[in-house]
């Protein structure tokens, strides 16, 4: 509950009677946390920084594959008729 509120990126989905639920990508940020403080040895601040370089990274890399949603689309009927033959 604690790296809840250090961390905005963790937000598990609270249910009936207050407990909480946890996401596959949760857990895997849970872990990442965990292994960010201890095994590396970062401070909470320093993690959190990290995580946050790693989101914009991979903004980054997901914008950087110039293809336009028209381009994507176009690509993708071309396939769809490809396979129609």
């Amino acid at each position: 509950r604690y790296w809840e509120q250090e961390f905005s990126q963790l937000r598990p989905v609270k249910r009936r009677g207050n407990r909480r639920y946890y996401q596959h990508h949760e857990v895997l940020l849970v872990r990442r946390i965990r292994e960010l403080l201890y095994s590396q040895g970062f401070t909470i601040s320093g993690a959190r920084n990290r995580l946050d370089e790693a989101v914009l990274q991979d903004e980054a890399d997901a914008n950087s594959s110039g293809l336009t949603p028209e381009m994507l689309r176009a690509e993708l009927l071309s396939i769809a008729e490809m396979l129609r033959v």
